[in-house]
């Protein structure tokens, strides 16, 4: 006799001892139930239950329930006979698409009232049919057709009120977005064959505040996603193996990301989401997301992978290679300029220019004479002793020279006419002195007869030393002249007027030949000549 509200049968067995089935009396007391369940109601084979329940007494009924009854056809006087149903639940059923829609039911009104409408595993297949009759509930708002036999079959008419969709479980593929509503809010497509999603996919839902895509083959979200309503999103159990950065500002009011249980690869591309993306929109962190790849990292806990920030931050790589060449920079403008660089620099490109004329001459001692028998290079603050002393005493015994103030060819660049002279040349006489190191442009002479001597004539460099040069005083330009005097026999200008003839004669044997046999046999007659003078 109590005031009943709420009644459920759960897991139940239907024997049918009766002919006229179940009875549902209708007492004083009974009209103020809201809810009635029956779910699981078993029952013999093509023997199905029967209930007879007064319309009196789900008059004021808000919920109702059948669910794994193996109902196949929906009675017709309970689509009009409930003006206060708000939630129906029929899942589990045996109902098809005329099952539920009965073409022999004539009805003034269907369910004016019902906001949610539950028919998920049954049997109903043509998604325009379900989207037509859908029109006819006014009210309708929820509608879940998960786990059927849906096919996407003609273009779907969705009345403008029905605004949350389930189609899970349903081999839809990716054209499904095509035969969806614009007024969605809420769209489930979990497992429903979908591959990739795009913009253009989701422009067509303004209003999109829900989006399950769980359960599907979709390997990446695209960056470019635009979802200004989008508030959950859905995209676990997929085949995604790295989420952009860029994805979220597309969706600035995202406040659930559930994408675990996804073959994602620990490397940079995860570095940010493990260490910046705020995890409590995250449902299932940490839990749900693990390493895929690479094979070392695989099974590991996504929370617990660690890799470095500077492997990983692009605009910290940029800063510290920045640093690093700045640094590397100045290292080498100092040692560039404590080494004399710019001088080495400027003599590079001539250098170039000597080689390859090294290389078309490389047999010219074979072939060619030489204009004159030796280059004198010398500073001009020494002048005085080359014009009075070398040059009248080496051309009074017939040699020929090549001095630069009478014999460079006026209007040429300077290293030209330096590098012709010291090829035309037998020899090269350096006249050295505390004022030859002191000087640019002997220094260019001895580069260029230098290179001469090792790619052509081993022998044709020649020494005077005029005056002890210290070693210390030698500038850092002239360091391989000190090598040359280690390695290379020099003759040194005596005071002495009967050494000096001595020097004479030596000086004529080494333009006279290359061989130093040769040189040193007349070296050796010139000191007997003069000594026997004596």
């Amino acid at each position: 006799m109590s005031s009943l509200y709420d009644l459920a049968f759960v897991n139940i067995t239907y024997h049918e001892d009766k002919p006229d089935g179940f009875q549902f009396r209708t007492i004083n007391h009974t009209v103020n139930v809201r809810s009635i369940t029956f779910n699981g109601v078993h029952h013999y084979q093509y023997s199905y239950p029967t209930i007879n329940i007064s319309t009196e007494a789900v008059y004021n009924l808000a919920y109702l329930k059948f669910s794994g009854s193996g109902m196949n056809i929906l009675p017709c006087k309970l689509i009009s006979a409930l003006p206060s149903l708000e939630t129906l639940d029929l899942s589990d059923n045996l109902l098809k698409d005329f099952g539920f829609w009965w073409f022999q039911c004539s009805n003034t009104s269907v369910f004016p009232k019902l906001r949610k409408l539950y028919l998920s595993k049954n049997r109903f297949s043509s998604l325009s049919f379900i989207s037509k009759k859908t029109h006819q509930m006014k009210t309708l708002e929820s509608l879940d057709l998960s786990f059927n036999s849906i096919e996407l079959d003609k273009a779907c008419s969705w009345p403008a009120h029905l605004i949350e969709l389930s189609l899970g479980n349903n081999n839809l593929g990716n054209s499904v977005f095509k035969f969806l509503s614009s007024n969605f809010e809420r769209i489930d497509l979990s497992k429903t064959g979908i591959t990739a999603i795009t913009q253009e996919n989701l422009s067509q839902f303004p209003k999109l505040t829900h989006l399950k895509l769980s359960s599907n083959s979709i390997q990446v979200i695209p960056a470019d996603l635009m979802a200004p309503a989008l508030l959950s999103l859905y995209v676990d159990q997929n085949a995604i193996t790295s989420i952009s950065r860029e994805v979220f500002p597309g969706l600035p009011r995202l406040q659930t990301f559930k994408a675990g249980s996804n073959p994602f690869v620990c490397s940079c591309d995860s570095y940010w989401f493990v260490t910046v993306l705020n995890k409590s929109m995250l449902p299932d962190w940490p839990f749900d997301y693990t390493c895929n790849t690479p094979p070392l990292f695989a099974g590991l806990p996504l929370s617990e992978y660690k890799t470095g920030q500077l492997s990983c931050e692009t605009w910290l790589q940029v800063v510290v290679a920045f640093s690093v060449i700045i640094v590397i920079c100045i290292a080498l403008g100092l040692v560039f300029y404590k080494c004399d660089g710019a001088w080495y620099i400027k003599m590079l490109w001539v250098w170039i220019r000597v080689k390859r004329r090294g290389k078309k001459h490389s047999n010219m001692l074979k072939n060619a004479s030489f204009s004159y028998h030796a280059f004198i290079s010398y500073s001009h603050q020494d002048c005085g002793w080359v014009d009075s002393q070398l040059v009248p005493s080496l051309e009074g015994s017939g040699f020929s020279l090549c001095v630069h103030a009478r014999d460079f060819i006026p209007g040429d660049w300077i290293i030209d006419n330096i590098i012709n002279c010291v090829e035309s040349s037998y020899k090269t006489l350096f006249v050295l002195s505390k004022h030859f190191v002191q000087s640019e442009w002997c220094n260019y002479e001895l580069f260029f007869a230098q290179h001469r001597a090792i790619s052509i004539q081993k022998d044709s460099l020649v020494f005077i030393l005029l005056e002890p040069i210290p070693a210390d005083s030698l500038p850092k330009k002239f360091l391989r002249l000190r090598h040359l005097l280690r390695q290379q026999t020099y003759l040194e200008w005596p005071k002495d007027e009967r050494k000096q003839q001595v020097f004479w004669s030596s000086l004529k044997s080494m333009l006279h030949m290359a061989d130093k046999s040769m040189v040193l046999k007349d070296v050796a007659t010139a000191i007997s000549d003069t000594v026997s003078h004596f």
